[in-house]
């Protein structure tokens, strides 16, 4: 267990030092994070309304810091390329998050097209009943990508590494309102950049232990 939470803070740590220097994009995320909060708590009294929170607003939110405000260039503070990032991340990379938001995106328009998604609806005869059919799809599509990659872990790394992984997306929404709960403030005071003084921190914290 030990060894778990240790890669579990690791997973974490990582994720913020190196894809978290936007203040716009960490406001975002705790956007995102309260949204999501909200979502858990539907997914027990009515799950159609939690994939739609889910994907409305808190994945669109969330993803949007990555795609549009996240840097891209040169990470001076980790001293790593962009292309360097992407290629050691985790989770989802900016190109398998395309896909996945891609796969979102178009599912409306497949069940807008065949009505009983091949066999597996009856026909939706309203807006509202297309609406919490295409809720239902998205959230087959959020456990799929998240058990996917789970299983796509154990594979091309370690069982460990993959139920790390799990566990870190699913109790991100708790972590990232405490690391950015600050970052509108910052933004309000004209900081588009985190100075990355606990990156820092951190880092000497590690050369002195």
């Amino acid at each position: 267990m030990k060894r778990f939470m240790k890669a579990l803070r690791t997973q974490r740590w990582d994720d913020h030092r190196y894809y978290h220097h936007s203040r716009i994009n960490q406001s975002l995320h705790f956007v995102s994070a309260a949204s999501f909060l909200i979502g858990y708590a539907l997914l027990f009294v009515d799950p159609v309304a939690a994939a739609l929170v889910g994907w409305l607003v808190s994945m669109t939110t969330r993803q949007a810091g990555h795609f549009f405000f996240e840097p891209k260039g040169y990470d001076h503070i980790n001293q790593a390329t962009h292309e360097h990032k992407e290629e050691i991340k985790v989770g989802y990379n900016l190109s398998r998050k395309i896909v996945l938001m891609a796969i979102w995106a178009l599912s409306p328009l497949v069940l807008y097209l065949d009505p009983t998604l091949f066999g597996l609806f009856v026909p939706w005869t309203s807006p509202a009943d297309f609406m919490r059919q295409v809720a239902k799809v998205w959230l087959a599509v959020g456990i799929g990508g998240l058990l996917f990659r789970t299983v796509h872990l154990f594979f091309i790394r370690d069982v460990e590494t993959g139920l790390v992984w799990m566990t870190k997306i699913l109790t991100d929404p708790f972590s990232d309102l405490r690391l950015y709960y600050k970052a509108p403030l910052y933004l309000l005071k004209g900081e588009l950049i985190d100075p990355g003084l606990d990156l820092i921190d951190q880092g000497l914290e590690e050369k002195l232990a």
